[in-house]
Formats: structure tokens, C-alpha cells, sequence
């Protein structure tokens, strides 16, 4: 028997092949939306998956302005931040960051970094999302393909 036929091939960053990606948002739940580009920007839906290495792909979303969230999330959720100082702390809810500068872009950010890894690497997998307010995106150069999120699980 040849034991050399059943080596775990591992990707690493020069074997990974990456792909471009468009995603819309319209009429989506913020949270179901987020899971799943999380697992695509980590890989997990391609076979040749590594879970320490980027072999996902980078996403692109457009109509984020367009997303929604059920019951009264909007504004009955709260986010926190804290600056470090005595009575640092303040409070917002999804509807104040999203009136905001970038107030989409924020949103979308702070739900997908809470399902990336707390490590280099989700920093790193952050990097490779782009979030639109309107239809239209900067990347025709990159050439993405537009995939239908429902048909994921």
C-alpha cells in the first residue's frame, strides 16, 4: 500500500485561490447575513479549507443601507464602547452607529468581527471585506462574481 496517497494537503497563502465576490444586501437579516460572510471570508465553504490560513475569499457588499434587522433590534440592542478613562463607557444601538460617518460600513464590521477568530488572522480576514451603501462598488477591475447569499447555509 502506497501511504503516500493519503496526504493531508494543507493551503497555505501561495496555494489558497482566492476569488472575488458579491454579495447584496437587500431585505437581509443583519446577523443571518454576517454568519455567512464570515464563514466565506474564512473559507469554510470551500474544500480545501485550513483554519489557520486565509484561504477565503474577499466579499463585497452593496445595499447595506437596505439590510434589516427583526423585532425592535434597531433600537432596543445596544453596543458599548469604552475609551480607557473613568466614566469612559458610552452606549449606542444599532440605529445611532448607522446614521453615523460610515454608519453601514461600522455596523457590518462590528457583526462579522464578532464571528471571525480573536487572533492576527480575523484582523487579517477583516481586511478582505468591503462594505457599499449604494449598488454600485469600485472593484469591476477584480472582475467578482455575484453569488446568491440564500443558497448558502
Amino acid at each position: 500500500m502506497d501511504t503516500l496517497s493519503y496526504k493531508t494537503i494543507s493551503a497555505n497563502k501561495a496555494t489558497a485561490q482566492k476569488e472575488w465576490v458579491v454579495v447584496d444586501a437587500t431585505d437581509q437579516v443583519l446577523g443571518r447575513l454576517g454568519s455567512k460572510v464570515a464563514k466565506i471570508l474564512r473559507g469554510k465553504y470551500k474544500p480545501c479549507f485550513t483554519p489557520n490560513a486565509d484561504c477565503g475569499d474577499n466579499v463585497i457588499i452593496i445595499n447595506a443601507n437596505k439590510v434589516i434587522m427583526t423585532g425592535n433590534k434597531w433600537t432596543g440592542r445596544t453596543y458599548l464602547r469604552y475609551s480607557g478613562y473613568p466614566g469612559g463607557q458610552s452606549a449606542f444601538s444599532p440605529a445611532d452607529v448607522a446614521k453615523g460617518y460610515k454608519g453601514y460600513e461600522r455596523l457590518f464590521k462590528h457583526v462579522v468581527r464578532g464571528m471571525l477568530p480573536k487572533s492576527r488572522l480575523g484582523e487579517h480576514l477583516l481586511k478582505n471585506l468591503y462594505i457599499y451603501e449604494g449598488p454600485e462598488h469600485n472593484h469591476a477591475a477584480q472582475s467578482p462574481k455575484t453569488i446568491d447569499i440564500n443558497s448558502y447555509k
